[in-house]
């Protein structure tokens, strides 16, 4: 009796003040948090106050296609 499709998804957490600087990928990279949503509850994208070692400061994570 399961359904046919999970409504608990696992998404990938991007820091958008990196992605705006124009850190290179390759380099020195990005930081990204991977965590579960529910599609129910949350159909828009995702978006929380994550800490990003890379700008030393707590900032925006947008969710990202995988």
């Amino acid at each position: 009796m399961a359904k046919g499709k999970d409504a608990r998804v696992t998404v990938i957490l991007e820091c958008t003040r990196c992605v705006r600087n124009g850190v290179n990928k390759e380099s020195m990279g990005i930081s990204r948090y991977i965590t579960q949503k529910n599609r129910h509850n949350t159909p828009s994208r995702l978006e929380l106050r994550k800490f990003c070692p890379r700008c030393y400061k707590h900032t925006i994570h947008g969710e990202i296609k995988k």
